[in-house]
């Protein structure tokens, strides 16, 4: 069964600042679904607030049918849901394998450090390197790595967790053209095997190329979503990014 997400009514504020107000997405299962809008318009916020990083202060997340909102983030990873981050968390003086090895979920810290040295973990982080195209690096420590490919081992590690549901924040952000290409590809791939994306991302070209479904944000709440071209022609769209 497809892992369904689903949020209602979400709002988070920070002081006076209203980051994301009473916010309701129903993401598409199965599909490339991206999330776009101006600088400052809650994006993260709202991806902080769905994956558990932080608490929001009213509505609900529902993830595979399971209430969410006041969950734990690696409940909500155990639950089919792994994200990347807008700026990568990787751990810079272990090598490529050991960062996705210590990404293997287990309940315990002995468990985890025991994965580095199962025959069985250590095959599907090779796997996961060769499918991202960096597995002649995985002895290289990770911070000798570019940037793009510190967002690919990221991406990877997520992958390790084996979610339904992957959410990527800017995977092109900071990144050449060449690599940008792969990430999309990937993303394809994947979305092909079944898994569902939600991609926050202003590389406008990519998102209207790669998404099935966009929802556009502008002062912590939805204006607008439908499919590309939809998005393109709506009125709510041009004045919030081009004020027209």
């Amino acid at each position: 069964m497809t892992v369904t997400l689903e949020v209602a009514n979400l709002s988070k504020s920070f002081g006076g600042v209203h980051a994301v107000v009473d916010a309701s997405v129903s993401f598409q299962p199965g599909k490339v679904n991206a999330i776009i809008g101006p600088n400052g318009s809650g994006k993260t916020t709202f991806f902080n607030c769905v994956t558990g990083m932080i608490r929001a202060d009213a509505g609900t997340v529902t993830l595979a049918g399971h209430d969410v909102t006041r969950s734990s983030p690696d409940r909500i990873a155990r639950l089919g849901l792994g994200r990347s981050f807008q700026v990568c968390r990787i751990f810079p003086r272990m090598t490529v394998l050991e960062n996705l090895l210590v990404a293997v979920k287990n309940p315990s810290l002995t468990g985890a450090l025991g994965s580095a040295k199962n025959p069985t973990a250590i095959a599907a982080a090779r796997v996961w390197l060769r499918r991202v195209g960096i597995d002649h690096l995985e002895h290289a420590e990770a911070r000798n790595l570019s940037y793009g490919q510190q967002k690919l081992l990221e991406l990877a590690g997520v992958l390790m967790g084996d979610p339904e549901i992957i959410m990527l924040d800017e995977p092109a952000g900071g990144v050449n053209p060449a690599l940008i290409g792969r990430i999309s590809a990937l993303i394809r791939e994947l979305n092909a095997e079944g898994r569902t994306f939600v991609v926050v991302e202003h590389n406008m070209e990519l998102v209207m190329s790669l998404s099935d479904h966009v929802v556009v944000f502008d002062r912590g709440r939805p204006i607008a979503e439908g499919d590309p071209a939809h998005v393109q022609a709506d009125p709510r769209v041009l004045e919030a990014y081009l004020g027209v």
